[in-house]
């Protein structure tokens, strides 16, 4: 048994929580002494405070009675993560997967963390947290909420493409987030590692976090080369495999061309220390966290919506954020391409009534003195009628952050639509592309689209929220349809 203390959050800093996980898998030991601060300076700084007590077994106790499949002991059928807001414990039996074990990511960061904040009066959110510096020397920090495995991680380390733009991160996933004394929204990482998906993690599409994962990492899932280094879907350029035998992610040997199945589970991940990061940004560890001026929803959406669009109003961001639908990913229950609602990226996360979040979200509206940031929606994944995607997205998407970076100082570069502020034609930067985009087709709102996407917020709210829904999301849900009816 292991006794591991931590904080979660910057030591000292107003937002930071401090929990104890006891825990019989050593896999949990190393991968929280990286995404967490953990050690006796964290019982130091406790002294006789209050922590979050969290228990974890992989409920394979030695001698194992039953085999260990793929080198993981943990008891499947028997699987159960329960959360005790009223006694803020967490409770983790049978299962040795990261969300599941390491108790500080998702069980304390969002689901009781979410608790937490409504108690409090923060917010918990499943977001990244990025500072982007424009030409001009002007940065500002943006958060922005995807459901897993739709671009996150790569969006938190982008490398512009545009002269005289820098990105730096100060977090992937997990945002805490509270308006100071002056109204302003600050926001800190409670984590000090990234978790991050694996397949599709390459030199082309994230360079940083390729750096970043060079030493003290650890691989969960992926395939072995013969040579005894990581390999995934992905990196087919990097590390070239053909005519190798590597062991994949379930032990068995596996060929490029005679195997039918990924050689990396689609969910493995890597665990390795923001400090490693080449762009992590220089307050990513301030107490007092980093003051926020937008709010990025988004999600994976082959048709129908555009590549970035602003909300009218706080309120409208909320709604906005309520009726995000998305791809099912690997890190979901669902299989195949199905679009689920995933509402703030959080329908996984959330620890309390979806209604009650909502009117927390919208409480920071009607509290005179803040200054609220403003909200976007982005879908870098719109796809053209071939099936392939319209917008080259990578460190290409820095043009969508540059025109939100001007909206957010003020610049008259938008028009109003159905659906919120689309960017005027012209408004996002084009220059330097390597091959045209039909921008009018990424940006277009097809009226019939947006009637099935209306009924189907509806549909989610009845079904979800019969009793609880605020009215002010139903009312916006009313003025949607208004508005797409005169498309």
């Amino acid at each position: 048994m292991y006794v591991i203390p931590y904080s979660m959050g910057p030591i000292g800093s107003p937002l930071a929580k401090i929990g104890i996980e006891l825990t019989d898998s050593p896999y949990v030991v190393v991968s929280m002494r990286i995404m967490t601060r953990m050690g006796t300076q964290i019982l130091k700084a406790l002294g006789d405070g209050e922590f979050v007590k969290c228990l974890h077994s992989v409920g394979a106790p030695l001698p194992t009675t039953r085999p260990v499949v793929n080198a993981w002991p943990c008891n499947p059928d028997k699987v159960i993560i329960a959360h005790l807001p009223e006694r803020n414990e967490i409770c983790s039996f049978g299962s040795g997967y990261g969300g599941n074990s390491l108790l500080g990511k998702k069980c304390l960061a969002l689901r009781l963390g979410s608790i937490l904040a409504h108690r409090e009066g923060w917010l918990a959110e499943h977001m990244l947290i990025l500072g982007i510096t424009n030409p001009q020397g002007k940065k500002i920090y943006v958060t922005a909420a995807f459901p897993s495995a739709c671009g996150k991680t790569n969006l938190a380390m982008l490398i512009p493409t545009l002269p005289g733009y820098k990105v730096e991160t100060v977090g992937d996933d997990i945002a805490w987030l509270k308006f100071d004394r002056n109204g302003v929204l600050r926001a800190i990482n409670p984590e000090a590692g990234f978790f991050g998906v694996a397949p599709g993690t390459s030199l082309e599409s994230n360079p940083n976090a390729m750096a970043t994962i060079t030493r003290n990492t650890i691989f969960t899932n992926v395939a072995e080369t013969p040579d005894g280094g990581f390999w995934w879907e992905g990196l087919e350029l990097d590390i070239p495999v053909d005519g190798k035998t590597l062991i994949d992610w379930t032990g068995k040997p596996w060929t490029k061309d005679g195997s039918k199945k990924p050689a990396a589970h689609p969910n493995s991940r890597f665990c390795a220390p923001i400090v490693n990061c080449p762009v992590k940004d220089p307050q990513w560890e301030d107490p007092e966290g980093v003051p926020i001026s937008a709010v990025i929803f988004g999600g994976r959406r082959p048709e129908g919506v555009p590549l970035v669009y602003e909300a009218l109003n706080w309120e409208h961001g909320v709604f906005m954020g309520s009726a995000m639908r998305s791809e099912a990913t690997a890190a979901a229950e669902y299989s195949g391409k199905a679009i689920m609602h995933d509402p703030f990226a959080m329908r996984p996360f959330f620890g309390y009534n979806f209604g009650h979040y909502l009117d927390h979200w919208l409480s920071f509206g009607k509290q005179s003195g803040n200054k609220l940031p403003k909200i976007f929606h982005v879908n870098w994944f719109r796809k053209d009628a071939a099936g392939k995607f319209i917008w080259p997205g990578f460190g290409e998407n820095c043009r969508v952050l540059d025109w939100i970076v001007r909206r957010v100082d003020g610049e008259n570069c938008a028009v109003k639509s159905a659906i919120g502020y689309l960017p005027a034609p012209g408004a996002i930067n084009t220059d330097g592309l390597e091959s045209p985009i039909d921008m009018d087709e990424l940006f277009r709102l097809p009226k019939d689209f947006w009637t099935q996407e209306a009924l189907a917020i509806g549909k989610f709210y009845d079904e979800q929220l019969p009793e609880d829904l605020p009215a002010e999301m139903r009312n916006q849900l009313d003025g949607l349809k208004e508005r797409v009816q005169q498309l």
